[in-house]
């Protein structure tokens, strides 16, 4: 062999085209973008699903979030349910977003699990607070589709977030911004109601919450059905105690016939339901990542201390 062969260097292994090489850095940059919030903040990462390749499409792609609603007869409440969807899709491209209903309207909810097959999902009730529904139907439902993993979220309330959307909510309907004489003013927060203590205790625990946010203003739960008081009663009882103005607040995800009802009871002012608000888009999504992290609401940090104090 001569010297100039000798000095020829190895056969290096063929690259990629200029075209592919800017392919695969698009995808991964991609990639790690979809990990990135719009404020900024990580998300939690996706549980990778069994049996695929590192790498591949499957191990990155977040576990879907399936929306729970009431259902209603309104046809209001559908077209409602939808736009917050869509909320929550814009502000989380590319995550599967899915709605079932626990009664009344389609898609119900175990038709909505069994679509998805064997893939991973996070299902967020759009429900307010504990009680049958969150603590029976949901879990049953997701019991019956074996082939799904399914974590399921906590309900909406309470939370910070849910009072800006009810505060957001009043202003809206003409309440004032400005702080004022508020000695005759006062505030029924409408709910529907359950004969679950859990849900009772977490609409006070709302009502504590919009108070604070306006300013110290009385905020007193009432309820359309299964326990006391009533809008009228509250409204009566607020009046005899010299709180002559008197708004009602709609805690109730979207229009149905206890938002109504409860509208029709106010004296006055009478806030639209939650509906679409932002605050409630970001809530979802707030409830979504807690799953996947395991983070607990704050009324379930509460209840495992006073266990740890007592055991």
């Amino acid at each position: 062999m001569t010297e100039s062969a000798s000095a020829q260097p190895r056969e290096s292994l063929p690259l990629d085209s200029t075209a592919q090489l800017l392919t695969r850095i698009t995808a991964q940059l991609g990639a790690q973008l979809s990990h990135v919030s719009l404020n900024g903040t990580r998300r939690p990462m996706p549980h990778r699903t069994g049996g695929s390749a590192p790498g591949s499409a499957a191990t990155t792609r977040a576990p879907a979030l399936v929306a729970v609603a009431h259902g209603s007869r309104d046809p209001q409440a559908l077209r409602t349910v939808m736009k917050l969807l869509d909320r929550v899709r814009e502000l989380r491209p590319g995550l599967d977003v899915r709605l079932g209903h626990i009664e009344l309207n389609e898609p119900l909810l175990p038709a909505s699990l069994s679509g998805l097959g064997s893939a991973d999902a996070v299902l967020v009730p759009l429900l307010l607070g504990r009680g049958h529904h969150v603590k029976r139907d949901i879990p049953a439902a997701a019991a019956a589709a074996p082939a799904l993993r399914a974590t399921i979220a906590a309900p909406l309330g309470p939370h910070p977030l849910l009072v800006e959307a009810l505060y957001g909510r009043l202003v809206e309907a003409g309440w004032p911004t400005e702080e004022g004489d508020s000695c005759g003013s006062a505030v029924v927060l409408a709910a529907a109601g359950s004969r679950d203590p859990d849900s009772a205790a977490d609409t006070r625990r709302t009502a504590r919450m919009l108070s604070e946010r306006l300013g110290g203003v009385p905020v007193v739960p009432a309820y359309a059905s299964a326990t006391a008081p009533t809008v009228p009663v509250a409204v009566r009882a607020l009046a005899a105690r010299g709180r002559h103005r008197v708004a009602v607040a709609s805690y109730f995800t979207a229009p149905g016939r206890f938002a109504t009802a409860a509208a029709a009871a106010a004296p006055g002012t009478a806030a639209a339901p939650l509906g679409a608000h932002p605050a409630m888009a970001r809530l979802l999504l707030h409830r979504y990542d807690q799953a996947l992290t395991g983070a607990l609401p704050a009324h379930e940090v509460a209840k495992n201390d006073h266990l740890l104090a007592s055991a």
